[in-house]
């Protein structure tokens, strides 16, 4: 049938042929890379807000893999397929900061077991709405929270997909995939935003943004998670907390072993301009007097 206007009745059987589909090969590009660490297995890049890692469906170009392929010649470990050579994690669009790529399939091996054995250690530079203070009784009540020494506070649930947004993530305790980020405060901005480390035990899709929205600390900025809350009008930091474009998220560290010489390897990079006028302006300080989100 080959007539969009014709009508079908109960019973009628249809044929339909589906033609071979082909991979399009992922072109290199000139981007530019941050380059943190790179040797002849791996490459730590520093990853700018707004680039996708890797191509997809209505991405096809100016990603991570596009601009390695540029950076390294086409030299990236296979073992990930043809759309995603030499990726072991990937950190949202709109985040920024720390990823490591496996230039060996030796090296790509090596790492996705760490990833897989939750060995890795990963720390992330975030900045919610209000305070999530250890010794908040609110948070004592909400599932999936527990308290560790140093003020941290243990974000323990399952992660499945939204049942009517696809796009999200939900947290849920049955079902889904076992997800674990701690959290404390690096700094109080009063009791109306707070700049936060988040350490993954695990690594699922959205998972600091989602757990920081279920215990009631949305990310600044974040689009899909942070509804429309905003900062008390007239605190400081409030007007570029309303304008910040993506959620206010940076992967500042990095620790593994390396999967080839076996010695360990840790790397920082400072969180991007944005990050740092959103936290000057929370600070109510110059720029450039801002604290190092290392201290």
């Amino acid at each position: 049938m080959t007539d969009p206007k014709a009508r079908v009745s109960e019973g009628d059987v249809f044929e339909v042929e589906v033609g071979e589909t082909a991979d399009t090969p992922i072109r290199a590009q000139a981007i530019p890379l941050r380059v943190v660490y790179e040797d002849d297995d791996i490459i730590v890049v520093d990853k700018p807000a707004g680039m996708v890692v890797h191509p997809a469906p209505g991405t096809p170009g100016g990603t991570l893999v596009n601009a390695l392929l540029h950076h390294l010649g086409g030299d990236l470990s296979g073992v990930g397929g043809s759309k995603r050579p030499g990726i072991v994690h990937r950190i949202d669009k709109d985040t920024s900061g720390l990823l490591v790529v496996a230039k060996s399939d030796q090296a790509h091996h090596g790492l996705a077991k760490q990833f897989h054995d939750h060995t890795i250690d990963r720390s992330y530079r975030a900045i919610c709405y209000g305070v999530p203070d250890a010794g908040d009784p609110r948070l004592r009540g909400v599932p999936g929270v527990s308290f560790e020494p140093g003020a941290i506070v243990k974000v323990t649930t399952m992660l499945a997909r939204h049942k009517t947004d696809r796009q999200r993530q939900a947290v849920v305790f049955q079902g889904g995939r076992h997800a674990v980020t701690r959290i404390s405060v690096v700094e109080a901005f009063g009791h109306h935003a707070a700049l936060l480390n988040c350490r993954l035990e695990t690594g699922r899709t959205h998972q600091i943004r989602v757990h920081a929205a279920h215990v009631g600390h949305a990310l600044i900025g974040d689009p899909v998670y942070g509804g429309r809350r905003a900062l008390p009008k007239g605190a400081p930091g409030a007007e570029v907390a309303a304008t910040f474009s993506r959620q206010a998220l940076h992967a500042a560290s990095l620790g593994f072993v390396h999967p080839v010489s076996g010695n360990w390897c840790e790397f920082e990079c400072e969180p991007p301009e944005d990050f740092k006028h959103l936290l000057a302006a929370l600070q109510n300080a110059p720029q450039n007097s801002t604290q190092s989100p290392f201290l």
